[in-house]
């Protein structure tokens, strides 16, 4: 009896690099798991790696009539039992069988692409607590959070190789080049740190802005726009201070990978952030869309070697305490189980 995970996006981002790290991890576990994903050929490469079984569908629009069914004839022959939909295009066509649904929460979402699941997993207590509050049945909801690991024989990445000196501060930011993720206000505090250089990792539609953007500040010598990258953990290896400055930010894995790689943060007060840091204790807050806070933020980090050394120390602590892979596999293990999946 196995799991069937589906995720039908397309992109790339944190929810589908999470879904390739989950499912890896499950599979070292010993799950049962089978996964149905859309095209993608870094995913589908990952997936087979890994030894998980692959159906690839084209999880279209309205008109997409030939997803679901096939969904269900391949989930009938991994022999289901649990069905995962990440996102709601995987829960728009996740088929009813002979199998629990459940559906994957990382943000805000319509419910209404969920009715008639048996149960919602939500990875941050705020998001279950949404949930509930929308009229979800509070037994039939869950918080599991994202892990974040940093592998143990990682080594940062060659500055040189970014024509990035290996003297000079370096602030790395994460995420998707959209206005959410609020990368002009990285681009406007590296105005105010001319000693200091970034590097941008992520694609999206607004590169073409911020690089413009870059050189009205006069910043564009500093800067590296990285586009989407396969070795994040070799970034953060590499800097000195991770920025984090999204507008909305529904959990923040950013910050939980800072963590495991010994990297202190500077964030915005978004909801995801606020809710997993402790200002002062394990990173810092700062105002949303407030430069001269953030820049303040890294100077002093940049400064004060002992609050970097407290930071960190607390930063690791949390993720062994409530983000390591091992805690959060056993808790996904444990609900496939209570669902007929064991």
């Amino acid at each position: 009896m196995s799991v069937l995970h589906l995720l039908g996006s397309a992109g790339e981002g944190g929810a589908e690099t999470y879904f390739v790290d989950l499912l890896a991890a499950l599979q070292r576990a010993g799950a049962a798991q089978a996964a149905a994903i859309r095209a993608h050929v870094g995913r589908e490469a990952a997936l087979r790696a890994a030894g998980i079984p692959l159906d690839v569908r084209s999880f279209g629009g309205p008109l997409d009539l030939l997803t679901r069914p096939g969904v269900g004839g391949f989930a009938r022959a991994q022999d289901a039992r649990v069905a995962v939909a990440w996102m709601n295009r995987a829960a728009r066509h996740t088929p009813k069988g002979p199998w629990a649904r459940i559906g994957r929460l990382g943000g805000y979402y319509s419910l209404k692409y969920y009715r008639g699941f048996e149960a919602l997993v939500a990875n941050t207590e705020d998001i279950a607590d949404w949930v509930v509050r929308q009229g979800w049945p509070a037994g039939r909801v869950t918080c599991i959070p994202n892990f974040a690991a940093a592998p143990p024989e990682g080594e940062p990445l060659d500055r040189a190789s970014l024509d990035t000196p290996a003297d000079a501060p370096l602030m790395l930011a994460m995420g998707r080049l959209h206005e959410a993720k609020a990368h002009d206000v990285t681009l406007a505090v590296l105005a105010q740190l001319p000693q200091t250089y970034l590097w941008i990792a992520g694609s999206g539609p607004l590169e073409a802005k911020l690089k413009s953007l870059a050189g009205a500040l006069g910043v564009a010598d500093r800067v590296r726009f990285l586009g989407w990258r396969a070795d994040p953990s070799a970034l953060y290896r590499a800097a000195d201070v991770c920025v984090f400055p999204s507008r909305y930010e529904p959990l923040g894995n950013v910050v939980i990978q800072a963590w495991a790689h010994g990297l202190p943060v500077v964030a915005a007060a978004s909801q995801g952030p606020a809710a997993l840091i402790e200002d002062g204790a394990d990173g810092l807050l700062v105002p949303i869309d407030d430069a001269d806070a953030l820049a303040a933020g890294v100077r002093r980090l940049l400064a004060e070697p002992m609050l970097r050394s407290a930071l960190l120390e607390k930063g690791l602590e949390r993720v062994e305490a409530e983000f390591s892979e091992a805690a959060v596999v056993a808790r996904w293990m444990s609900l496939f189980a209570d669902l007929g999946a064991g």
